[in-house]
């Protein structure tokens, strides 16, 4: 501790730049934190499917929708005991994209019976039941725009087939919730709705975006997936059945190697920031030589004087690092709020700086440090 204050006294005799390479290490650590929070609420959010659902949908693409016919003839299938249509509506709430939220038409009874972590008390139940254009909406999007039982709003949706010319008119019938400690990746800001209503709106032109199964046997999901889509093998509209992990993971899919393309960036900003942090340690290095060489002179040792610089550096990299993570958790925190953004990461549960990802930036921040001062310069001062 006694050598603490030529350490402070250095770092206060060029504040500038000691807070510009602060803030450099900050904006590394911040952006490496923020990137690999995200990748693991991504992969956290992939492995919470139901093992007993299978989610069908068309064999060429999520754009195009399957005949109503097929349901029936799904249904009959050994092992599946119930299916439920969901289609995605994509409606606009107030016509305006930043107003957007997940909403998808639903058979209503068979959608509870097939999704229990939608928990509606039994008087909502029964008036989404009987209510054609009745839906029910989560509790975190009821709270965000204020609605309650019985409120009217309207969605327009930007799919062509699902455009009538005037919007869709709802009421909401129930407000959901779930336990978060049986099911912790249920969506509460989602809306849904009866497809009946959207079948009827659309001059029955409203065919199976994706159908949901419920199967007896979660072992059997194999082979009722080969039996659904050989059952259309030859014909013109074709089928593709996986589990509901699969098909969340074929989303991340569209965006390519998520994990891949979100760490490179992360690298590569770090490895930018290195160097010209690298770059700031070595003038200040070079600045110090006569001060190294009278603490030399006094009969400082080699040792003693290169561990002054690695405190240094150490401490640089703790204060970048501490300052990296509190960014990274108030911006972690500020993103569900962000519109039209916030709507895709509230999909992701456990969203939060875990204390692994806490470790790692402060990990990688002090070796961040020790690396910059372990360059070739700076241990040019040990003979001096």
């Amino acid at each position: 501790m006694k050598f603490a204050p030529l350490i402070l006294k250095h770092l206060r005799k060029n504040w500038l730049r000691t807070l510009s390479t602060v803030l450099a290490m900050a904006v590394c650590i911040f952006l490496i934190c923020t990137l690999q929070t995200v990748v693991d609420a991504v992969n956290y959010g992939l492995h919470l499917g139901n093992a007993s659902r299978l989610v069908t949908r068309h064999y060429v693409s999520l754009v195009f929708n399957l005949p109503n016919s097929y349901k029936n003839k799904i249904a009959a299938i050994p092992g599946v005991q119930n299916t439920t249509i969901v289609n995605w509506f994509g409606g606009m709430y107030r016509g305006d994209m930043k107003y957007f939220f997940p909403n998808m038409a639903v058979e209503p009874e068979a959608f509870l019976q097939i999704y229990p972590e939608i928990m509606l008390p039994e008087d909502q139940k029964q008036a989404w039941f009987h209510d054609g254009r009745g839906c029910i909406v989560g509790r975190k999007l009821a709270e965000k725009w204020s609605w309650k039982v019985g409120d009217h709003f309207q969605l327009e949706s930007f799919i062509p087939p699902y455009r009538v010319g005037k919007p869709f008119d709802f009421i909401v019938d129930g407000i959901y919730d779930t336990d978060t400690v049986k099911y912790p990746g249920t969506d509460l800001s989602a809306m849904y709705f009866n497809y009946k209503y959207l079948y009827e709106a659309t001059g029955q032109r409203a065919g199976i975006g994706t159908l949901t199964l419920l199967i007896d046997d979660p072992k059997n999901a194999g082979r009722i997936s080969k039996a659904i889509d050989a059952e259309f093998e030859n014909s013109d509209v074709q089928t593709k059945t996986e589990t509901e992990q699969a098909f969340r993971a074929s989303f991340i899919a569209m965006a390519g190697n998520l994990a891949l393309l979100l760490n490179g960036i992360g690298l590569a900003v770090a490895f930018t920031i290195l160097l010209v942090t690298a770059n700031t340690m070595s003038i200040a290095v070079r600045e110090r030589q006569q001060e190294i060489g009278v603490l030399k002179t006094l009969g400082f040792p080699s040792g003693l004087v290169m561990a002054l610089v690695l405190i240094e550096a150490l401490l640089l990299g703790l204060m970048g690092g501490a300052l990296g993570l509190i960014l990274a958790g108030g911006a972690i925190h500020a993103l569900p709020n962000v519109p039209f953004i916030g709507d895709v990461v509230r999909q992701f549960p456990g969203l939060g700086l875990s204390p692994r990802i806490v470790s790692y930036g402060l990990g990688a921040a002090l070796l961040l440090g020790l690396w910059l001062a372990w360059c070739r310069r700076c241990w040019r001062i040990a003979p001096v």
